[in-house]
């Protein structure tokens, strides 16, 4: 009832009401700040559209369910996304602003960053950290329930990500802001070493891909990250504290995820039926390790230049 009369008041009054909307907006659920999650359409996505990569479709599928179901939270979910390039990385962090916001990736409320863009100078990473700093923290006030989507963290300057440390913990309201109703993902292709290697030996083993399980791989990607010197999580304070909350592996992908790729692209332009076109694709990519052919290179990065080469 407090909620409804807060509203109320809110729209009857003038336009310098605008401010404390934004702060009831910060603060409470009731004012959606254009957060509209729709868990169902995200699965579905997930598993839809989604290939070869079925611990990423369960994690992220049953984190973010699980992290939008309490209300009150005691930490922001913080995903770590790891593996090679083109098996669906950043597909996937666009499928979680597309299906928790009204206008989707072009909401306010999603933030991205790209080092190269964003924080191209390493001799400025002072001046970086406060200025993240003070953007995540006017973002979180502005709207609690913000994402913000680090890519490319192998290009990371060193130091810079630590600034953010305060945010990702089980830390207080500060100045009206609920810093745990927030989502941050991480991009980085650190880690593909390890992912790859034991794809590989599953497969050499003739076990199906769906017995890599998250426990094989978990460890691993925490220690390498935190121990490669050109990855922007390297001696890092968020590793050290446990902040992540789950290091998601992308494995690599073969011969026919590619293809499925391929299908999907083609379905789009409305060229279903080129079955002579996801052969052709699928078969012109360039497979590893040298001795068995088992996973392309490149993923499903190559695929859109590769159909208009062979259409």
């Amino acid at each position: 009832m407090l909620a409804i009369l807060f509203g109320l008041f809110l729209l009857l009054c003038n336009p310098v009401c605008g401010v404390f909307q934004k702060l009831y907006c910060s603060i409470s659920d009731s004012c959606d700040c254009d957060f509209k999650p729709n868990i169902r359409d995200l699965e579905w996505d997930l598993y839809k559209n989604v290939y070869g990569q079925h611990l990423a479709q369960d994690i992220v599928s049953e984190e973010v369910a699980k992290f939008l179901q309490n209300k009150s939270p005691d930490r922001p979910l913080v995903l770590s996304f790891h593996g090679s390039s083109g098996t669906g990385k950043t597909l996937v962090s666009s499928m979680l602003g597309n299906h928790l916001y009204g206008s989707a990736m072009s909401s306010p409320y999603v933030h991205q960053f790209v080092p190269t863009l964003h924080f191209p100078s390493p001799q400025r990473v002072s001046e970086y950290r406060e200025e993240l700093k003070s953007w995540v923290q006017g973002n979180l006030t502005e709207c609690a329930r913000s994402i913000f989507i680090f890519d490319e963290m192998e290009k990371m300057p060193s130091g810079l990500i630590d600034v953010l440390e305060p945010f990702l913990g089980p830390s207080h309201a500060v100045f009206g802001t609920n810093y745990r109703k927030a989502i941050y993902i991480f991009i980085s292709t650190t880690g593909e070493e390890v992912i790859n290697k034991l794809a590989v030996e599953n497969r050499q083993a003739g076990r199906d891909r769906e017995e890599i399980r998250l426990a094989d791989l978990q460890e691993a990607i925490a220690q390498l990250v935190y121990n490669n010197n050109t990855s922007g999580f390297f001696q890092s304070s968020i590793i050290q504290q446990k902040l992540i909350t789950c290091f998601v592996p992308f494995l690599p992908l073969s011969r026919r995820h590619v293809e499925r790729c391929v299908r999907s692209q083609l379905c789009q332009q409305g060229n279903c039926g080129r079955a002579d076109v996801v052969e052709a694709v699928g078969g012109d990519m360039i497979y590893t390790p040298v001795q068995g052919q088992y996973f392309s290179s490149t993923g499903c990065k190559a695929v859109p230049a590769k159909i208009n080469f062979f259409l």
